[in-house]
């Protein structure tokens, strides 16, 4: 495994896993059979976190496709420098800092966290065709 795909895995399993934390709000909120069932305007509310959490949770969503065909289209030319490397390690770190602070209600640090992670997928990009 490259070290581009290894932290393409790591990104994609904790994309797979932030919707576990605000499902259990949602349970201790509606319970279990609440949480179960269909969603209606009379639904008691998320606790403010975990409609921040849901939120960051599409915004990874959203960001993996695009950074997972970036990896995937380098592990196929076979093309790894250090600079992919970096730019995969610090795509991962990013989205990590993204949903905490996102989490947390830290708008200017969310949208930092976001613009490095956007800069990452940048370098893959510009990677693809040898710039890096």
């Amino acid at each position: 495994m490259t070290p581009e795909l290894f932290w393409l895995t790591l990104t994609v399993i904790l994309t797979g896993l932030l919707w576990i934390p605000y499902i259990l709000n949602r349970v201790m909120v509606r319970g279990l059979g609440g949480s179960m069932a269909n969603p209606s305007k009379g639904d008691k509310p998320h606790a403010a976190w975990a409609t921040r959490l849901m939120f960051a949770h599409d915004n990874a969503v959203e960001n993996l496709v695009v950074f997972a065909p970036l990896v995937l289209i380098l592990a196929q030319l076979d093309y790894s420098t250090k600079w992919t490397v970096y730019a995969c390690a610090v795509y991962f770190w990013a989205r990590v800092a993204h949903l905490l602070v996102y989490t947390l209600g830290l708008p200017v640090f969310r949208t930092l966290a976001f613009t490095v992670g956007f800069l990452a997928q940048a370098v893959l990009a510009l990677a693809i065709f040898h710039v890096f």
